[in-house]
Order: structure tokens, then sequence, then C-alpha cells
């Protein structure tokens, strides 16, 4: 299959979290690039089409994300660019 992607993904395994309107849920990252994510997640039902990704081992990291896809509990996420 064809690439389409205009920035490679890293593939990865860091625990991070889903934060919107105050509530808050635990996934993993599972690949990343400067433009987006996919994560997985126990119930994709529960995530909101725009959100922050905070990552755990450093909530410094935050990016606003909008939900691109959902397979199964994988969701992959666009990093929106609020400026």
């Amino acid at each position: 299959m064809e690439e389409k992607r205009k920035h490679p993904r890293t593939d990865t395994e860091e625990p991070a979290f889903v934060s919107s309107g105050g509530s808050v849920m635990r996934c993993v990252v599972r690949n990343v690039s400067l433009e987006g994510a996919a994560i997985d997640v126990e119930n994709p039902a529960f995530v909101p089409q725009r959100f922050r990704l905070v990552m755990a081992n450093d909530s410094s990291i935050v990016h606003e994300c909008q939900v691109a896809w959902i397979q199964k509990n994988r969701i992959g996420l666009t990093f929106i660019d609020l400026k």
C-alpha cells in the first residue's frame, strides 16, 4: 500500500490521557508524527471529536486533537494548530 502521509510516523507505546471538559481517560499512543497520532483506548464511544492528548510521562506535552478515524479500539488523530 502506498504511504500518503506527509510526515512519517514513529511507532511508540507511550501512556497518555484523553482530556476533555474535565474528564480524563487513559490511552496508549501507538504512533506519532508532526501532524497526528494513533491511540488505543478501552472504549472509543467515550472519546469526543475534539480533545487534548496529554502525555503521561511528560505532562508539558499536550496536543489539541481531532478524531480522523476509528477502527475498533484504535483512533487516528489529527493535531489541530490553534495559532
